[in-house]
């Protein structure tokens, strides 16, 4: 996967995030940025690696976005290697 595709499975996890009522306000305390900040957030190197650490992190939330988006898991993690600051080494959130 090349970054301009791994940006753009970002980009549409980010859009899955935002949209859902229950996990935007945990993606917002997890991150540490309020909600006026998604979009200056979203240009800095490293911020669409953390939105697919998010969606990896928890299982159900992975199962979710790749069901709405018919995406493989698997795509997912290859996005986040191919992104800046992106790897796979994130804590797992409950």
């Amino acid at each position: 996967m090349d970054a301009s595709q791994a940006e753009a499975l970002a980009i549409s996890a980010l859009g899955f995030v935002a949209a859902d009522p229950a996990l935007l306000p945990r993606f917002l305390a997890l991150s540490g940025i309020e909600a006026s900040q998604i979009r200056q957030a979203a240009g800095e190197p490293g911020f669409l690696a953390g939105v697919l650490q998010f969606i990896l992190a928890h299982e159900p939330t992975l199962t979710a976005f790749c069901e709405a988006t018919a995406t493989e898991p698997t795509r997912v993690s290859a996005a986040l290697r191919a992104l800046p600051f992106g790897d796979d080494h994130f804590e797992a959130s409950t």
